[in-house]
């Protein structure tokens, strides 16, 4: 199998701080592959080697069994990158800087740049100094989509984009994974990976600490609910729900952590009458703690690799 990314023991200090140690993984080629961690997990610094922006302390990455050194302008031309930070300036308008990226790039036409465009809901004759946040990023997702690159590697893909677009970008990674390219994409969203994803490695303090399919982490995720009856309820009825946890009933309001599926939850609340049930995204936050708290009290829970 050829891989689109390899690492092996890949390790970068800044000086005596860490920011990643370890890292041995391979994404596979075609697939989308999430990579989770809160901010300064590791996430950024793993990337960053991938392109060579910065020089691995030991250990080693190739990229479609290439080496990014000393194979950098070659790789860069089958690359799409999406920075966690964007830097885009200056009075060109949208469509003459993607222009001139996408010359760059061997060329790119003018009608895929503006059905990228129309997709994101982009203003291409707006100048880029003007832009905000939110259309900075649509920019740098059209520029990193658009000459149809062997591997993406996205960097935080959707931060600043109202849910529109955001659903807009989760169809066009699908899409682009039915054309048989590869999507790295790193995120402290856990929903947005969950959606997107095939598989997902999860970063904590510059280490690697699981490797999963993503309906296994689906499982994982805890959500906070709040289920509201029309008439009090006993907290008996749901104390041995499998997965609930910080239960409190106040009259006919429920609130609970739920580690994993509703399921048990709702068959439960099904014995009395509901009259509204929320439930919140899993937070990321919660499930890793969830997570590492398991993996420390069973070192041989098992890992998709």
């Amino acid at each position: 199998m050829v891989f689109a990314v390899q690492t092996e023991g890949l390790t970068k200090y800044y000086g005596p701080h860490r920011g990643l140690e370890d890292l041995t993984l391979d994404v596979r080629s075609g697939e989308v592959f999430g990579f989770l961690g809160p901010n300064g997990a590791g996430k950024t610094t793993t990337i960053r080697l991938m392109l060579d922006f910065i020089r691995p302390t030991r250990g080693t990455v190739r990229v479609f069994g290439a080496d990014p050194r000393a194979d950098g302008v070659a790789l860069r031309r089958r690359l799409g990158y999406l920075p966690g930070e964007l830097r885009f300036s200056g009075p060109d308008r949208v469509d003459q800087f993607l222009a001139y990226l996408g010359g760059a790039r061997g060329g790119v036409t003018r009608s895929r740049i503006e059905d990228l465009a129309a997709r994101f809901d982009l203003d291409l004759t707006r100048r880029i100094r003007g832009l905000s946040k939110g259309n900075k990023q649509k920019v740098g997702l059209v520029q990193a989509f658009m000459h149809q690159p062997d591997l993406l590697i996205l960097d935080e893909p959707t931060v600043g984009l109202d849910p529109l677009v955001q659903q807009e970008f989760q169809k066009l990674v699908r899409e682009t994974r039915a054309a048989g390219q590869t999507i790295f994409m790193s995120s402290h969203i856990l929903a947005e990976v969950q959606h997107a994803a095939d598989r997902v490695g999860i970063v904590r303090d510059g280490r690697l600490v699981a490797l999963e399919k993503v309906e296994s982490l689906g499982k994982r995720a805890i959500r906070n609910v709040e289920v509201h009856f029309d008439a009090p309820v006993p907290e008996e009825d749901f104390a041995s729900v499998q997965g609930i946890s910080h239960l409190r009933i106040d009259g006919p309001v429920l609130r609970c952590s739920m580690d994993g599926r509703l399921d048990p939850l709702v068959k439960a609340a099904a014995r009395h009458t509901v009259v509204d049930l929320i439930s919140t995204e899993p937070d990321l936050e919660e499930t890793f703690l969830s997570y590492y708290y398991e993996q420390e009290g069973n070192p041989d829970a098992e890992s998709d690799r």
